[in-house]
């Protein structure tokens, strides 16, 4: 089952890697600004976060199968549409509503319900290794998307990511399945339990779970901190660091495999960070991660070159390791203070991730625009990580 997930979320993850090296191709081809870029990817990425929630909770009611199909095609629909835009509100559309609805329906959320279903020991290892999944997906696509858009265009790249989306489909229908009771098992590590009834009134539970985990302190910490987690990863990085460095006249297919780097060292930045959670305290591990984080931003603008120099590359490996290290011990802390409704209250933590990450992708279009460059946004971002490692240090367990 954790290679199944794994191979589902590396080929749905495609879409990840398109938002950063559209942004100077649309802008020369179709006239349409870095802000309005951004508000596209913005509302994908806040889609996302909105979707999760409710997706693991509809996963309780109608099982996995369906609902990641579901999404997989609506992906594959989103990509496959913007072929054919001429229009900034078609780009919305595609990418930012229906991209958005449809990975909203996967990767994080899936990765919390397959965890809390199949494993007891060795979960956080597990949560890293699916994780890593979406940076693997990075890997692959990343560099080979860069060469299609610079040699055959854009559109044909939005179509390679409609295909991955949907190369997925078979997988999931034919070898996933819900719960270990399907096939007769036990939980990796725990006792065997029957399959749990189907939850009903979805909404209402996922709505509950929320109003329930709101009224506690430790939520806000977490959304908060996961807010600007999205917002120096998703938002700032993968969407603004290719056009950022092409600004300090860096080859976008160099830009674009920088990146792809960072996707490669975050495969072992997170499966560690899995490990380390099964054995330390998830709250100090996020606050080293975010301080490290904020200090890499802060270095930034002074590494900006045409070429690929030594300090740049330090660079790309500390972030790397860093990138979505966050995720298993943030997801520790949801099954810590929250019980059964973990993975929906995990859903909501991850919206307030995403909402972080479109408002970012949005701002920093809009920065470069008015100012001609995006040394404030690089700034800003590694402020902020202070602010997060704070809010990580000071969760404390519900009375």
């Amino acid at each position: 089952m954790a290679l199944v997930s794994f191979v589902t979320i590396m080929c749905a993850a495609a879409f990840t890697a398109v938002p950063g090296l559209f942004v100077e191709p649309l802008n020369a081809e179709l006239g349409w600004s870095r802000a309005t870029i951004g508000l596209a990817v913005g509302l994908q990425s806040v889609l996302y976060g909105l979707t999760a929630p409710f997706a693991a909770a509809l996963m309780d009611r109608f099982g996995m199968r369906p609902v990641v199909t579901v999404a997989l095609v609506v992906i594959t629909g989103g990509a496959l549409s913007t072929v054919w835009m001429s229009e900034p509100w078609q780009f919305v559309l595609g990418w930012g509503l229906l991209v958005g609805v449809g990975s909203g329906s996967m990767a994080l959320a899936f990765t919390a319900t397959i965890t809390a279903r199949w494993f007891v020991a060795r979960r956080g290892l597990v949560t890293g290794v699916l994780t890593a999944a979406t940076a693997s997906g990075q890997l692959v696509f990343l560099p080979l998307l860069a060469w299609i858009i610079e040699s055959q265009g854009w559109r044909p790249a939005s179509a390679t990511v409609a295909i991955a989306a949907l190369a997925a489909v078979p997988l999931v229908l034919f070898l996933l399945r819900d719960h270990p009771a399907d096939l007769g098992l036990a939980p990796y590590g725990g006792e065997y339990v029957p399959k749990p009834a189907p939850v009903h009134d979805v909404a209402r539970r996922t709505v509950t779970a929320l109003l329930d985990a709101a009224r506690t302190g430790p939520f806000w910490l977490l959304a908060g901190a996961f807010a600007i987690c999205g917002a120096t990863t998703n938002g700032l990085v993968r969407t603004h660091f290719v056009p950022g460095a092409h600004d300090h006249g860096m080859p976008i297919t160099v830009a674009a495999s920088l990146l792809a780097v960072i996707g490669v060292v975050d495969v072992i930045g997170t499966i560690g960070s899995g490990w380390l959670t099964d054995r330390y305290s998830p709250r100090v591990l996020l606050g080293v991660y975010y301080t490290l984080r904020g200090v890499a931003l802060l270095f930034l603008p002074s590494l900006m070159a045409p070429q690929v120099e030594l300090p740049m590359v330090f660079f790309i490996v500390f972030y790397g390791l860093d990138w979505v290290a966050t995720v298993p011990p943030t997801l520790a802390l949801c099954r810590e203070l929250y019980g059964d409704d973990a993975p929906i209250v995990f859903g909501w933590v991850l919206a307030s991730h995403q909402i972080g990450a479109g408002v970012v992708a949005f701002a920093g279009g809009l920065v470069r625009d008015v100012t001609g460059s995006y040394d404030a946004v690089w700034y800003g971002a590694g402020i902020l990580c202070a602010g997060a490692a704070l809010m990580s240090l000071v969760i404390r367990r519900n009375r």
